[in-house]
């Protein structure tokens, strides 16, 4: 029998286990061994260090140190203060300037100066390129500035200067040189995108949308579990489908044979015949919600992502669930897939992307950059590049690896949806209603856009579930929450000089994270 505690009681049991988890400062750092950060800097001086280490220090260096017998730290030795008396001409700092290497410090000398460019451009002349770049260096630090700045970090360089390994001899030494800060690359010119139509007629929101290729019409999925199949260049309803019972999340036409695949949150995927109107194959194995599909294209291979946490490979013909693609931790959100290694790609909803192997059905790659959900995923049409769309930002990879080249900032919203053309028009369209326009090579913003919504509909019901370009590329469609599709096409009366690029050469801080 279960024991039974006043309320008061299990209030205060909740508050102390909530105490206990919390109460340990795991953010707290480690407080520093004295021992092993001796160590550490010792090694570091050696590794790092070592080819100046036999330099001696100048004797004002040392006073600041306080005395010539002031024990060195990290267990190395020091020079006695003879040894300084007799070497005192010596520079190995940057504070005196000599006239010229190995040359003694007079009364007048030792002021400190800088010398004059005629002197230096001569004495660059006089000596051997090889001979320069190694007195260069040997005067780059003397060891009590070492000692004095052992442990500081890298970061405190100041900015546009960058620690650069220079070989000289056979030995690394630090060196400081200037290092010109990355700027964006003038991107291409493109001509802005309207509104030119706005089609009504589901009466629940767009969530996804299709073009059949043919190019002669579109297909949507809507949440008042219709399949709408509309004329494109006249914008006219030529269909509804029905079938499912739950909102459609997915809808796709193949190119091989006259079949339209469909998925839903019911759970279920179906593949319609064109010819008759009607489902002719189911595809059962997910255990939630179905949030997208995509087709091979050169394979009979449907593949779905679900709620459940894994996409499926399905056989078209056979309906046979070829492979289950487990190992995200969260809803999968979106997958892609193309004729090249590797040939899926899945986000989700635990903020990573994975590039899959078909043929094993296991992961290849895993990407976790992103901080949030990746709910869309676009390939580019010709370069061997990808996109995924998330609220922190919009990043670009390259294949078969995954590797990094930027992230696209400023679309703060969720991102729902991405589209590219083979001009370089990469489109994000979100959660607000915000549609931003971007040159996929260099990243830039070029247009915004944040069409009305249609007429009798709440503000609140502006967002952008999908969007897709026509086969020609010339028309984009968004699939909205005003339960309205929008055509948008490029202004043909735009010119570079009616529309310049406002683009200034910034220098951009392109983050890894």
């Amino acid at each position: 029998e279960v024991q039974k505690h006043s309320v008061h009681t299990l209030v205060f049991r909740s508050l102390k286990r909530t105490h206990d988890m919390f109460v340990a400062d795991n953010a707290k750092p480690i407080p520093l061994d004295e021992e092993s950060h001796k160590v550490k800097m010792a090694v570091k001086l050696r590794t790092e260090y070592g080819s100046v280490l036999h330099m001696p220090t100048l004797k004002e260096n040392l006073r600041e140190k306080g005395g010539p017998n002031t024990g060195v730290p990290y267990g190395h030795k020091q020079y006695s203060g003879n040894q300084v008396q007799e070497l005192e001409y010596l520079i190995t700092g940057t504070h005196p300037y000599p006239p010229g290497p190995g040359v003694a410090l007079t009364a007048d000398t030792k002021v400190q100066r800088m010398p004059s460019e005629s002197a230096a451009q001569s004495l660059a002349v006089a000596l051997p390129a090889s001979q320069s770049r190694l007195d260069a260096n040997r005067t780059a630090a003397g060891v009590s500035d070492i000692y004095r700045h052992a442990g500081i970090s890298e970061r405190s360089q100041p900015p546009g200067m960058a620690g650069a390994m220079v070989e000289a001899g056979g030995n690394k030494n630090s060196a400081l040189m200037a290092k010109k800060a990355p700027t964006m690359p003038k991107p291409q010119w493109h001509p802005p995108w309207k509104l030119y139509r706005v089609i009504s007629g589901h009466l629940g929101w767009v969530r996804c949308i299709a073009v059949e290729p043919g190019n002669q019409w579109f297909v949507t999925g809507s949440a008042d579990r219709t399949i709408k199949i509309w004329d494109l260049a006249s914008g006219k309803l030529k269909l509804s489908l029905t079938g499912h019972i739950s909102t459609v999340r997915g809808v796709i036409v193949s190119a091989r044979s006259p079949y339209l695949f469909s998925c839903g949150e019911d759970k279920q995927v179906k593949c319609w015949d064109l010819e008759y109107n009607k489902v002719i194959r189911h595809y059962h194995g997910h255990l939630s919600a179905v949030y997208g599909l995509d087709l091979h294209p050169t394979i009979d291979v449907l593949v779905t992502c679900s709620r459940d946490s894994t996409a499926r490979i399905w056989d078209v013909r056979t309906k046979a669930s070829v492979h289950t693609l487990s190992g995200h931790t969260n809803a999968v959100a979106t997958v892609k897939c193309q004729a090249a290694e590797p040939q899926i790609i899945t986000g989700s909803h635990d903020t990573t992307i994975r590039l899959w192997d078909l043929v094993a059905g296991k992961t290849r790659v895993t990407l976790t950059n992103h901080k949030k959900s990746v709910r869309a995923v676009v390939l580019h049409p010709r370069h061997y590049t990808f996109a995924s769309g998330s609220p922190d930002n919009i990043k670009q990879w390259k294949f078969p690896d995954g590797n990094f080249i930027q992230n696209l900032s400023g679309h703060n919203a969720i991102i729902n949806t991405l589209a590219v053309n083979s001009d370089g028009v990469l489109v994000s369209g979100a959660d607000n209603g915000t549609m931003h326009l971007w040159d996929w090579r260099t990243g830039y913003n070029f247009q915004r856009v944040h069409a009305a919504v249609q007429p009798g509909s709440l503000d609140s019901e502006s967002g952008i579930f999908a969007c897709v370009f026509d086969q020609s590329e010339s028309r984009l469609l968004t699939a909205e929450a005003d339960k309205t599709i929008k055509v948008y096409k490029e202004d043909d009366t735009a010119t570079e000089e009616t529309h310049p690029v406002s683009w200034k050469p910034e220098i951009i801080k392109r983050k890894r994270f």
